[in-house]
């Protein structure tokens, strides 16, 4: 009988979950990974990305955890400020975590986190990249799946057939529409009214200025809040850089709420958006470049009625995009990798029945997780978000109590319980206790 582990395995995506999964499915013993990315390059960009237990776990099962540490910087406390006149609500303890989850909650630049997932891929001899190559058509999705890939550099198309399709392809998955579109699904896109700016300031531009100083060789992250709006912000890279992410109301996607997701922002207008916001906040702004302020469209949509078509299955964006307010993006999308890579791991043959009750299991494992985690951060950021009234009188009496240990924390990412639900969630383990038991009662 032929082993699945030498079945052909196709991704397309090389991002946080594609690299994963590429990456889990080596370790597993799969020896045929073939990797399909658009661009023509991995050059890794980006700003800062938390870098909670839950992904720790399975980075360091993966080998890759302990080169992304070098340059992470260990939170070891959360403030929680209103962003007009800078008072904390609450400070968050966070030198528990590493105690109780064996790994801390630190922080990191993305290009490392990406980088080290490459690198540890192209040391695997079962994973092959194929850049500059869009997928333009998924022709069936079983028993086999095929689609046509183009080079994007002038070649011509050629059909690629496969044992499964894996979809890491992002909030504008082709692979999601297609599927979907073939099973009479639909992808209803929800318009958050929401988007970000990304900034990075490296140490040179705040050592002049004694707060800011502190701010980046500290190790605690601090956010900002306001009505509609707020500001997350960490030191990352070994303190060298401050990493600042904002939420506020869209303005400049919304007359193009499909096509477009990033566009060159004004510094002007993002100074007048947090324009009431503390001096200390409106001094690391005015440190921004002209010319380098960049506002990304923050995109979510309703939860998919399946992940899983035939022998093929979607991960991370393409399948649970989510509101970074819980700072669980691209974990749960490593977590969706990992577990794909466990349940395909343990498929008794290569028959596409199998394969298709093997990616049920993966379903069935991570897909509530997953829609449970962008509801939370949904809800988290409506509660960080709120204007005057009652409401806010409330959330602001919670944060007081908060910081007595009494009751839970408004911003659900820095608050106990939901860290246990979170971070204490061994993923890998789950899906290998409970695949036979699932794999028999799927369909």
């Amino acid at each position: 009988m032929a082993s699945i582990k030498n079945s052909h395995v196709a991704i397309v995506g090389a991002g946080m979950g594609g690299l994963a999964c590429a990456l889990s499915l080596a370790k597993k013993g799969f020896t045929h990974v073939d990797v399909y990315e658009w661009v023509s390059n991995l050059g890794f960009v980006g700003a800062g990305i938390q870098l909670a237990p839950n992904m720790a776990r399975i980075l360091e099962g993966l080998g890759c955890w302990a080169e992304i540490e070098k340059e992470a910087v260990d939170l070891k406390e959360t403030s929680i400020r209103q962003g007009d006149s800078d008072k904390e609500l609450t400070l968050v303890d966070l030198r528990y975590i590493r105690e109780t989850y064996s790994y801390p909650h630190m922080v990191g630049h993305r290009s490392s986190l990406a980088g080290a997932l490459y690198e540890a891929c192209k040391r695997e001899k079962g994973i092959n990249f194929f850049f500059s190559t869009t997928i333009e058509e998924v022709n069936s999705f079983s028993p086999k799946p095929t689609f046509t890939a183009r080079p994007r550099k002038g070649g011509e198309p050629y059909n690629v057939t496969a044992d499964v399709l894996l979809g890491a392809d992002g909030v504008k998955s082709n692979v999601r529409e297609q599927m979907l579109k073939e099973i009479g699904g639909d992808e209803e896109i929800i318009d958050t009214g929401q988007a970000a700016y990304r900034i990075m300031l490296q140490r040179s531009q705040m050592e002049h200025d004694p707060e800011l100083l502190a701010l980046i060789s500290g190790d605690r992250a601090t956010r900002w809040i306001g009505e509609r709006r707020h500001i997350i912000a960490y030191p990352v890279s070994n303190n060298t850089i401050y990493n600042l992410s904002t939420a506020q109301p869209d303005k400049n996607f919304a007359s193009a709420p499909s096509a477009t997701y990033t566009t060159k922002g004004s510094k002007e207008v993002m100074l007048d958006v947090f324009s009431d916001f503390c001096p200390k906040v409106q001094r690391m702004l005015q440190l921004v470049p002209d010319g380098e302020v960049c506002e990304w469209k923050l995109r979510v949509h309703a939860p998919l009625p399946t992940w899983v078509h035939g022998s093929a299955a979607l991960l991370g964006d393409a399948c649970h995009p989510t509101l970074p307010h819980l700072a669980q993006g691209a974990a749960q999308a490593i977590e969706d990798a990992a577990v794909v890579a466990a349940a395909l791991a343990q498929c008794p043959d290569t028959g596409a029945e199998s394969i298709n009750k093997a990616l049920r299991v993966y379903e069935i494992l991570r897909k509530e997780r997953a829609e449970r985690m962008v509801e939370m951060a949904a809800a988290s950021g409506r509660a960080l978000h709120l204007g005057e009234g009652e409401a806010k009188k409330e959330r602001d009496r919670q944060f007081a109590a908060s910081k007595e240990k009494k009751g839970s924390v408004p911003d659900k990412w820095a608050d106990a319980d939901v860290q246990k639900m979170i971070y204490g969630h061994d993923c890998v383990r789950d899906a290998e206790e409970r695949f036979d038991e699932l794999f028999g009662k799927a369909l």
